[in-house]
């Protein structure tokens, strides 16, 4: 049985840096290009804005928002 994992503030803020970064919105949005790849390439990796995006949303970086959450 897995334990739920808790999410602390820093990672939600950490999060929304992400939310806000113009090439994770661009990437999010477009779901092409050189803004796509690479944060496809290096969200995992190198970026802990990403890795806290991951953690708090359930998804990658690079995949787009459900449709409902839109503004």
């Amino acid at each position: 049985m897995t334990t739920p994992v808790e999410i602390t503030d820093r990672q939600r803020r950490m999060a929304q840096q992400c939310m806000e970064c113009i090439v994770c919105r661009r990437a999010r949005d477009k779901q092409r290009g050189f803004a796509f790849w690479l944060v496809k390439t290096v969200e995992g990796g190198i970026c802990p804005y990403c890795r806290a995006y991951e953690k708090v949303y359930g998804r990658k970086a690079h995949e787009p928002a459900p449709l409902d959450s839109a503004p």
